[in-house]
C-alpha cells in the first residue's frame, strides 16, 4: 500500500484525538477503509510494514485492544511483541521510565501502550524517539477506540456527521472512552449527549461541548445512535451506585427506550458488555447493533495507525 502522497503524517505520537486536525482524522479513517477492504480477502496479509517491529506494552488488562493492535500488525507483516505488567519488571518494582529505557533500546519502530496512569503514553512519547500509540491510560484517553467508533459509525452515516446526534450512556466518571468520543464526534460534525447517574458524571461536565442527561427516556429522543459504556465494577468501590439493580431498571438500554429514538437508530458498545445492566440482551445482539462491527473496525484502525505512524518520515510534532 502506498501512503497518499499529497498527504505527510504529521504526528510521530498518537496520544489522543484532541492533537487531530479534522483532515487528519478523516485522512487516518480514509487510510482504514482501504485496509478494511483487505480484510475482506481470503489472503488478508499484505507486506506493508515488513521488517518494523511493534512492541505491544499492556500494563493493564486486556482482550479486545490487545488482539486488535496483534493482529493488525501480524497482517501488515510487522514483528509484534506483546509485554504485559505480570510478564515485566513493573512487578519488580521497575519504574516505567526504566521500563521504556530498556525497551527503546531494542529499537522498536511504535510502542503501542496501554497503562493504568492518566499521562503514561504522553510520558513516554516525551522520552522516546519510536512512536508512541495510547491504548488507553487511566481515566484519561483511548484515542483508538474513539476513531474505531467513528469509522464505524461512517459505515452508515458517511463522512459528514453534521444532522446527527450521539448518546453516551453509563458511566461517564470513569470512562477514557466517552472522553476521546466527545471530542473526536464534535470534531467530525456531530452533536453528542451523555446520560448517567449523578454520581458517575465527572465534575465540570457542563463545559464540555455536549448536552448533559440524568434521565434516559429524555436523553434517548431522537437520537440516530446510542453507545453504551461498560459499567466498570472494579471502580466503584466509592459506593457511587448503592444498587446496581436500581442502575438496571433506570440506565440499562431496552428495546423501550431505543423505540424513542430515531427510526434505524443505531446500538454501539465498546466492550465486555455487561448484558441486563448496560444493555439489554436483545438490544445487544439486534439488527442496529454495530457491537461486531466495532470489532471488526478495531483492525481496520489499527494497522492504518501502525502504518502511519510506523512509516512516517522524522520532523513532525507529537
Amino acid at each position: 500500500m502506498q501512503e497518499n502522497q499529497r498527504f505527510t503524517w504529521p504526528h510521530k505520537d498518537l496520544l489522543d484525538v484532541s492533537q487531530l486536525t479534522v483532515e487528519e482524522a478523516n485522512h487516518l479513517l480514509d487510510t482504514a477503509e482501504q485496509f478494511h477492504e483487505i480484510n475482506q480477502r481470503p489472503v488478508k496479509k499484505v507486506p506493508t510494514l515488513k521488517g518494523k517491529s511493534v512492541v505491544l506494552f499492556f500494563a493493564e488488562a486486556s482482550t479486545r485492544t490487545k488482539t486488535s493492535f496483534d493482529v493488525a500488525g501480524k497482517r501488515l507483516s510487522a514483528d509484534t511483541f506483546a509485554l504485559t505488567k505480570s510478564g515485566s519488571s513493573l512487578t519488580k518494582g521497575e519504574s516505567l521510565k526504566d521500563t521504556a529505557l530498556t525497551l527503546q533500546a531494542m529499537n522498536p519502530d511504535v510502542i503501542v501502550i496501554r497503562h493504568w496512569s492518566s499521562g503514561a503514553a504522553q510520558y513516554l512519547a516525551e522520552r522516546l524517539d519510536c512512536a508512541i500509540v495510547n491504548a488507553g491510560d487511566g481515566w484519561h484517553a483511548h484515542p483508538t477506540q474513539a476513531l474505531l467508533d467513528a469509522f464505524s459509525l461512517r459505515q452508515h452515516w458517511g463522512r459528514d456527521f453534521s444532522g446527527k446526534t450521539l448518546l453516551i450512556l453509563g458511566d461517564i466518571l470513569h470512562s477514557r472512552v466517552a472522553r476521546s468520543n466527545v471530542i473526536l464526534l464534535n470534531k467530525l460534525g456531530a452533536k453528542v449527549r451523555v446520560c448517567a447517574p449523578r454520581t458517575l458524571l465527572p465534575a465540570g461536565v457542563n463545559d464540555w461541548p455536549v448536552t448533559v442527561y440524568t434521565n434516559l427516556n429524555e436523553a434517548v429522543q431522537g437520537v440516530d445512535a446510542v453507545m453504551c459504556l461498560r459499567l466498570q465494577l472494579e471502580r466503584q468501590q466509592a459506593g457511587l451506585l448503592p444498587d446496581l439493580s436500581e442502575y438496571a431498571t433506570t440506565y440499562c438500554l431496552t428495546a423501550r427506550h431505543l423505540a424513542m429514538a430515531a427510526p434505524g437508530a443505531l446500538v454501539m458498545h465498546p466492550g465486555p458488555m455487561n448484558r441486563g445492566l448496560e444493555i439489554a440482551s436483545d438490544i445487544a445482539d439486534c439488527a442496529e447493533s454495530l457491537v461486531l462491527t466495532q470489532v471488526a473496525s478495531g483492525v481496520a484502525v489499527r494497522m492504518a495507525i501502525l502504518f502511519l505512524h510506523a512509516t512516517r518520515k522524522d520532523g513532525g510534532s507529537k
